[in-house]
């Protein structure tokens, strides 16, 4: 009962549907099909010209080029008022070959006009309306600067569908970079509580958070937190100061760019090589990647250093806390592990620098 008055509370109030980029823009659709049906009347109007000894004016006999266009206007819409006509075989037989289909084609293009711009784009709206009313398992960006861009990209590049991300931000032209990644996207402001209820943001799998300041941010997940209590949020500060209130607001991880620039600058001073890899494990294109997954049946009971994926397990999660691969927790894996682990990427099969990563 308390679901049905939710969604009629939600039914009566105005949002900006969702929407998803299309291959061709409205106007461009339009201008190709005025275009071709244009060019079919114009070729129509040449043969007649070129074949007017062919008709025959039942009024003054003379059949001027503003005949021929009149002629070639009736005769395409099927009017025939009978007062121009093809007499002799020639005439006839341009219409019955070149005409008629150039008359189905030029009605079959207004026919495919009115489908598309009249009940195809109701039917898209609807459609649309339909996905943001039953979204699930999504993932939400509120925030689309240079952080969510980045992220989403990541996101796609490890195998997500950007049809299943929901895109929100103020900026159209952030929208659409969004949609033309292929992404859902509304615009909206996150903070509010019923545009963050338009994207069913209770049932989204993780939300990701990077509004561009970091009060904006911290207080968008206070609303999320608000209005989705069991659901994963990361967002991006960059004040150290802030990362505590972050997480006193509800924010599951908090990452700040600053600091992690902080820790490759350290690591290229220990070492050549250490910021790359550093990268190259945060990255889905570079040779290895780190991947975070729950512990599978068939590895309960056995070592964190044999797993059925062939990683290399690094670190547990069990009980709230962090278990290293050294220390005697990693023995036996338990089932309701969170499993951290080292695999290569799809972009190299490099074992040594996975061999090399487990015997440091």
């Amino acid at each position: 009962m308390h679901d049905k008055h939710e969604k009629q509370r939600i039914g009566k109030r105005r949002f900006t549907p969702i929407r998803r980029a299309v291959k061709i823009p409205v106007w461009g659709d339009l201008g190709i099909r005025i275009g071709t049906a244009l060019s079919l009347i114009f070729l129509v109007i040449m043969i007649h010209w070129w074949d007017r000894a062919g008709l025959v004016d039942n009024v003054d006999g003379d059949v001027s080029f503003l005949d021929v266009v009149y002629f070639t206007m009736i005769s395409i819409t099927t009017t025939g008022f009978g007062d121009i006509a093809p007499v002799t075989d020639r005439a006839r037989l341009v219409e019955a070959v070149i005409v008629t289909p150039v008359r189905f084609a030029v009605l079959f293009i207004f026919v495919g006009t009115a489908y598309n711009f009249i009940i195809k784009r109701s039917w898209e709206k609807w459609r649309m309306a339909r996905i943001q009313d039953q979204l699930t398992d999504h993932v939400v960006v509120l925030g689309f600067g240079v952080s969510g861009a980045e992220a989403v990209g990541e996101l796609i590049e490890r195998g997500a569908d950007p049809a299943t991300i929901v895109v929100m931000d103020t900026h159209e032209e952030r929208l659409d970079l969004a949609e033309s990644m292929g992404c859902n996207v509304i615009a909206a402001d996150a903070s509010r509580d019923e545009n963050l209820e338009a994207v069913r943001i209770a049932n989204a799998q993780t939300v990701l958070v990077s509004a561009g300041r970091d009060d904006a941010s911290i207080l968008i997940v206070l609303t999320v937190r608000h209005l989705a209590p069991n659901v994963p949020i990361s967002v991006v500060v960059r004040a150290a100061d802030n990362e505590l209130l972050a997480r006193q607001a509800g924010a599951d991880n908090v990452i700040n760019p600053v600091r992690f620039t902080g820790l490759l600058l350290a690591g290229s001073a220990r070492g050549a090589h250490i910021s790359e890899y550093m990268s190259d494990l945060a990255s889905v294109t570079g040779r290895v990647q780190l991947v975070e997954r729950e512990v599978l049946p068939e590895e309960i009971g056995r070592p964190l250093s044999d797993l059925a994926s062939g990683g290399r397990g690094l670190r547990i999660y069990r009980n709230g806390g962090a278990c290293g691969f050294w220390e005697h927790e990693a023995d036996a894996l338990q089932a309701g592990d969170i499993i951290v682990e080292i695999l290569p990427s799809e972009n190299g099969d490099d074992e040594d620098e996975v061999a090399a990563t487990e015997k440091a």
